[in-house]
């Protein structure tokens, strides 16, 4: 199964108590095989995205000698590092650049109406968080498991600017007080 077709497939997991149920996103599926004095020894390695689709997003990676029991290790494994991010309106609050290994991810924020304007594995980590409208760019290395998690990387730098402006108005007259 290539990337391409793997991030069509999105499924709904309804087990969750919580009232959002959690959809999740298989970014890749690869093919591991270890020689051993009987042969070939396959596995199945897979990185999966979860999301509420209300700003709360995890990337796990599971391996299993079945794709469905590896899919299910994996979909755990991000369930359970899950993180929130901040969002402004249904996009994201400022640009911010980041960089995993030798991917780099550009996310932009775009007016309503524009979209996600993303490719494979950025854009299956900004669907499940729930980002209706961004700009990104992949630069350097395409990598899908990079890119995912340099889309998660940069996601989780992003800051909420009412907060951000408190904060430093705050710092400032401590700062002011003190001299």
């Amino acid at each position: 199964m290539t990337t391409a077709n793997a991030n069509q497939n999105i499924r709904r997991n309804n087990k969750n108590t919580d009232e959002t149920p959690i959809s999740e996103r298989v970014v890749k599926i690869s093919r591991v095989a270890k020689v051993v004095k009987g042969g070939r020894h396959l596995r199945f390695s897979v990185v999966v995205v979860v999301g509420d689709g209300f700003g709360k997003v995890g990337l796990g990676s599971g391996k299993s000698q079945s794709v469905p029991d590896a899919v299910k290790k994996a979909s755990t494994m991000a369930q359970q590092s899950m993180v929130s991010i901040n969002l402004q309106n249904d996009t994201i609050p400022h640009v911010v650049k980041t960089k995993f290994c030798a991917s780099e991810v550009l996310l932009m924020p775009a007016s309503p109406g524009t979209g996600v304007i993303a490719g494979g594995a950025v854009r299956a980590v900004v669907e499940v968080a729930g980002i209706k409208d961004i700009l990104t760019k992949v630069r350097r290395s395409s990598n899908p498991v990079n890119a995912a998690k340099a889309a998660l990387k940069g996601l989780q730098m992003l800051k909420n600017r009412d907060a951000e402006i408190e904060q430093r108005r705050l710092l400032i007259t401590s700062s002011k007080d003190s001299a």
